[in-house]
């Protein structure tokens, strides 16, 4: 019987650290799905905005150049396709993204949409020049950029500023992806 004591008080000190390590691991474990669940919603985020700050405010048909511009994204999404000037289709860019590995690659087909037809021989007369700052736009991007709609959105909005602070017989209204993959 003297046996039996000595062996239950040495598995009570074992069990104790046992329960403790249970409990430590549960807890660690929880906050790592705390913190999964905060990065997961915030990297969605990204991509869900509010439906009332994407509602264009109206607008009257004749704009000054002095009046900043809305985003394309907001732009085009509120207009017709009747509403939709002229487009200016550019070739297709493939361009490797800005990664440590190298690895990645982005093809993208884009058209501008142009506010006079004078507008088209200017584009046409400075055609290496406008593929030259697309492609340093499109390198300077990461794979996280690209992915989300709002990079997308950043991306059409940087092309749009870029090129229209370099013409000069009117400006582009919009940028018009027609073929964006990614791999």
């Amino acid at each position: 019987m003297a046996e039996e004591d000595s062996t239950t008080e040495k598995s009570a000190p074992t069990e104790k650290k046992s329960n403790m390590l249970m409990i430590i691991i549960i807890v660690v474990l929880i906050f790592i799905i705390i913190g999964g669940a905060v990065v997961a919603l915030l990297l969605m985020g990204d991509d869900d905005e509010n439906v009332a700050m994407n509602q264009p405010a109206p607008q009257s048909n004749e704009r000054s150049m002095s009046q900043p511009r809305k985003s394309s994204g907001n732009y085009s999404n509120s207009r017709k396709l009747n509403d939709i000037g002229i487009l200016y289709p550019l070739d297709t860019f493939t361009v490797n993204l800005n990664s440590g590995s190298g690895r990645s690659y982005l093809k993208v087909t884009l058209s501008l949409e142009l506010e006079g037809e004078e507008l088209s021989i200017e584009l046409d007369n400075k055609a290496p020049v406008l593929r030259d700052r697309v492609i340093r736009i499109l390198t300077s991007k990461s794979l996280e950029e690209v992915s989300s709609k709002k990079g997308k959105q950043k991306i059409s909005d940087q092309i749009m500023d870029t090129l229209n602070a370099m013409i000069s017989d009117g400006r582009i209204k919009g940028i018009y992806f027609t073929e964006f993959v990614i791999q």
